[in-house]
């Protein structure tokens, strides 16, 4: 999955995701995308490799894109952060930073990123139009489908043109078929998080109709940095002081898997133990194809054990003995924890 963050200049972006990341931030004043791979915190791989000591333990990561600040202050700048969004149209999902301190105000950067998002959308939408109109008149084996985006076309010029988001004008799947190669800024899944001092981080900061329904964070993006940087002695210390229960980095994970709907399985044994991703509602059948299409293709069975029965229990064989191991399906739909090895033949 990639997520791409994104907020005004000095909200925080880069040091929030130095925090999460590990890594160090880019230079000040940096115009290039950085991409940086965030692992996820997963304390259930953490006590299956405590238990299997395998040869190496892979986690689910999420990889992060950090976009130069923005600024909204002329023509010039807005043009060019049209240019910047255009890169981002192969993403999974939007980070929001920002920034809620030295008197600044998040709601209305909000506002400001809605508009261009939606500009930069309806820049996408005119253009699309232009070509649609000059080829729907030619006979050709996609005419019907061409006649058929040209009007959906029309119709999210319209929502746009009255500020409305192309997500909430797509009415069923045959649309979205029409336009997902897109990759509509407007349609992408969305967290926030907000940069707050560390004194106000349980205030409640209001940021209006736009952020309703989206995963919302705050947290203290330098604070974060600087608990990262400690040892964890120190830091289990320093955090006991401050109130903090977690690091930015669970929160800020929780939030984009929360965000794009996804849950994690297992696969262990001891030359691996490992963590994949997964959108939720997802089949045994297809999870399989997940790790190779093999055994997608040859799949027999699911044998699935539950991470809490593993934990409570100790071990497989335990699990078994208890009865806690269960064959499952091609369309048993996989649970959030489940640790799988499929049966397949090929």
């Amino acid at each position: 999955m990639k997520a791409a963050l994104i907020g005004m200049m000095q909200s925080g972006k880069s040091t929030l995701l130095s925090a999460v990341s590990g890594k160090p931030m880019p230079a000040a004043g940096s115009v290039n995308i950085e991409e940086l791979i965030v692992p996820v915190p997963d304390e259930r791989l953490d006590w299956l490799t405590d238990l299997y000591k395998p040869k190496k333990t892979v986690r689910a990561t999420i990889d992060c894109l950090d976009l130069p600040g923005l600024a909204f202050t002329d023509e010039s700048s807005r043009t060019a952060a049209r240019r910047l969004f255009a890169q981002c149209r192969t993403i999974d999902m939007f980070v929001v930073v920002l920034k809620a301190f030295d008197g600044n105000d998040p709601a209305r950067d909000l506002v400001d990123l809605k508009t261009e998002f939606i500009l930069s959308d309806l820049e996408l939408v005119l253009t699309r139009i232009e070509k649609l109109e000059k080829q729907v008149h030619k006979p050709s084996k996609t005419q019907a489908k061409d006649k058929a985006e040209l009007a959906l076309q029309i119709k999210l010029q319209d929502a746009l043109e009255a500020e409305k988001l192309v997500s909430s004008v797509i009415e069923h799947e045959v649309e979205l078929d029409l336009i997902k190669s897109l990759g509509f800024l407007t349609m992408k899944p969305m967290m926030v998080v907000i940069n707050a001092d560390e004194n106000e981080l349980d205030k409640q900061f209001d940021l209006g109709p736009l952020a309703e329904g989206i995963e919302t964070i705050t947290l203290c993006a330098s604070l974060e940095h600087e608990l990262a940087e400690l040892d964890e002695e120190s830091r289990i210390e320093f955090m006991a002081d401050l109130g903090i229960t977690d690091l930015a980095a669970a929160r800020f994970v929780q939030s984009c898997y929360k965000t794009l709907g996804l849950i994690s399985f297992l696969t262990v044994g001891k030359d691996e133990v490992r963590a994949w991703p997964l959108q939720a509602g997802t089949s045994a059948l297809d999870a399989a194809g997940k790790i190779h299409s093999d055994i997608k293709r040859g799949f027999i069975r699911a044998e699935t054990i539950s991470y809490a029965d593993m934990q409570e229990y100790g071990g497989e064989k335990e699990c078994k003995a208890a009865g806690k191991t269960r064959l499952e399906g091609k369309t048993y739909v996989v649970a959030d924890g489940d640790i799988i090895n499929f049966r397949f033949n090929v």
